[in-house]
């Protein structure tokens, strides 16, 4: 196979020394469609009990945790209840709502799975999420100007993002921004940044502006007012553990989803080079712009499987629980087509990540490379 050709010392090019031609890139492409192919045929009631399962697992850990929680004085019991409550909702917005909104259940035509009308617990909006997320960043996934996740609109994660001197706190932000997760994506989300530029006009979002409202003041009454109040004589407690919960849970997320988006050796790519893309161009940009973390069944679940971030990425409307059964082809697609296959345990790849935020904190040079040649 004559698949690899060597970029030119100019170019500055992928970290890889290699990049393949478009006639293998098809050719990976197929590979991949043969394999998407056979597990989606292969869907049945097994999936189905899968996320049934996850979905009681859910509702078990949220009311065993508000029982703990409203019953249990002692400092024990809270610790017990505030984790009971920060896996309910780890669940919920990981194994369940991404999974499910992604429609990879839709097949089911169960309405209790139907991916345009699912709605999680988090304050941004589901509508919302499957537009910015669903639609924008996997279609565009890694494209600076396009992907609006490349750094969530408040960090420089690319060398050919221009720097400035506000990137120079920005471990600072990224740290902040981790705890407040869930309220930074649903922000991000509503895309006020647009409307400071004035790209888009008050008129265009002002319903979205207002659904998103809607939606983090319910998510704010419900945890730290309704919830709280239901247990007056330990409002104090609840309130704190609600806020914990949330805590554990902006972190776990943020950790997770930075560690399969931007670890040091995931690449970022420009408008130009991906313009009139193929299929299988589509598919090495999700290979080269992903990252997995290695790890066991358990792990897997409580990432919603995004710990196979590059399966995720390749296939987005794929059950999630399946990504691990395809892995070692993927793998072994990437060995034989000599592109890296990222992949660590997840103390590596968060470090390899705040590497790159405190890399890119500083002035570098912009490289530029390609997917494939001619």
């Amino acid at each position: 196979m004559t698949a690899f050709l060597p970029l030119p010392a100019e170019a500055g090019a992928l970290r890889s020394p290699y990049r393949l031609n478009k006639s293998d890139c098809d050719a990976l492409g197929a590979e991949l469609d043969a394999i998407r192919r056979r597990v989606m045929a292969d869907l049945g009631e097994a999936d189905v009990r899968y996320i049934k399962r996850m979905v009681r697992m859910q509702r078990s850990a949220e009311i065993s945790g508000r029982l703990v929680l409203f019953l249990g004085f002692h400092p024990l019991a809270w610790c017990v209840g505030v984790l009971l409550l920060a896996l309910s909702k780890i669940l919920d917005n990981m194994e369940i709502g991404h999974n499910i909104m992604h429609g990879q259940y839709n097949w089911t035509n169960d309405p209790a799975l139907r991916g345009k009308s699912f709605e999680w617990d988090s304050a941004c909006p589901g509508e919302q999420w499957r537009h910015s997320h669903n639609y924008i960043h996997h279609t565009h996934t890694n494209i600076l100007g396009k992907d609006r996740d490349i750094g969530y609109g408040i960090l420089r994660m690319a060398d050919a993002q221009p720097w400035k001197p506000k990137h120079l706190f920005q471990p600072v932000r990224a740290f902040l921004m981790m705890l407040i997760f869930e309220w930074g994506v649903a922000m991000h989300d509503l895309e006020m940044d647009r409307l400071r530029s004035g790209e888009v006009k008050w008129q265009d979002m002002r319903g979205r502006f207002w659904q998103s409202i809607r939606k983090m003041g319910w998510q704010g009454l419900k945890d730290y007012v309704v919830f709280p109040l239901l247990a007056f004589p330990i409002f104090l407690n609840v309130l704190l553990a609600n806020l914990a919960a949330n805590l554990i849970r902006n972190i776990w997320a943020f950790i997770i989803i930075f560690c399969g988006h931007f670890t040091d050796e995931v690449e970022m790519f420009t408008e130009e080079e991906t313009r009139h893309e193929s299929r299988g161009q589509w598919y090495v940009r999700q290979m080269l712009g992903s990252a997995n973390i290695s790890g066991g069944r358990l792990f897997h679940i409580l990432s919603g499987h995004l710990s196979h971030q590059i399966e995720h990425h390749l296939f987005p409307d794929m059950p999630a629980h399946r990504y691990a059964v395809i892995a070692p082809e993927v793998e072994a697609l990437c060995q034989r087509y000599g592109l890296p296959y990222n992949t660590g345990p997840l103390s590596a790849q968060f470090f390899t990540v705040i590497q790159r935020i405190l890399r890119l904190s500083f002035p570098s040079a912009a490289p530029s490379h390609s997917l494939c040649s001619d």
